[in-house]
């Protein structure tokens, strides 16, 4: 069982994947939890300690899944990398599909909060292309993460009901870098 605060802030990710941030009080979380009213705002005081924790809670899930899926090592060629990444497509439009539209709603309101994100990933992107000797990895790596951001939202609006096509995103990324 997670601690209350760790409760709390999941719920508050909940409550932000279904409602955005306009809905995001103190009130929808203790429901959300199942806890007591007042709950959350014995731990989080006003509304900007309640975000500022969630985008660290954010982070911190996150990490974890960067860890879950950098478990197979470093890309040995351009294919394994759109397969690496066509799987987490796959996994943040689907199993994390809340932390995903939780991830978006957050970014709308707080742009600033995804921006070290953002630039880790395309930096880790550039890295793994120019390890693998592609061409203008800087511009490439920048492209394939629009490319994910655009699909990832695609997939949990326009095509919401279908189902994400893993190979077909994978070619998109071999495209896109050039093999």
């Amino acid at each position: 069982m997670p601690d209350r605060r760790t409760q709390l802030l999941d719920a508050a990710l909940d409550v932000v994947a279904d409602k955005g941030m306009k809905g995001l009080t103190h009130r929808a979380v203790d429901t959300a939890a199942g806890l007591s009213e007042g709950t959350t705002s014995n731990y989080y005081r006003n509304r900007a300690a309640l975000v500022d924790a969630v985008l660290d809670r954010l982070l911190e899930l996150d990490a974890a899944l960067l860890r879950e899926q950098g478990s197979a090592g470093p890309p040995k060629d351009a294919g394994e990398l759109a397969s690496q990444l066509a799987s987490m497509v796959v996994m943040l439009a689907g199993r994390h599909a809340g932390l995903t539209r939780a991830r978006l709603a957050l970014s709308l309101d707080k742009p600033e909060s995804v921006t070290a994100g953002h630039f880790q990933l395309v930096g880790g992107l550039e890295h793994a292309l120019a390890a693998l000797g592609v061409p203008d990895s800087q511009a490439r790596a920048r492209d394939v993460a629009d490319y994910g951001d655009g699909v990832l939202l695609h997939l949990l609006t326009v095509r919401r009901d279908e189902q994400p096509d893993a190979a077909a995103i994978a070619a998109a990324v071999r495209r896109l870098v050039g093999n």
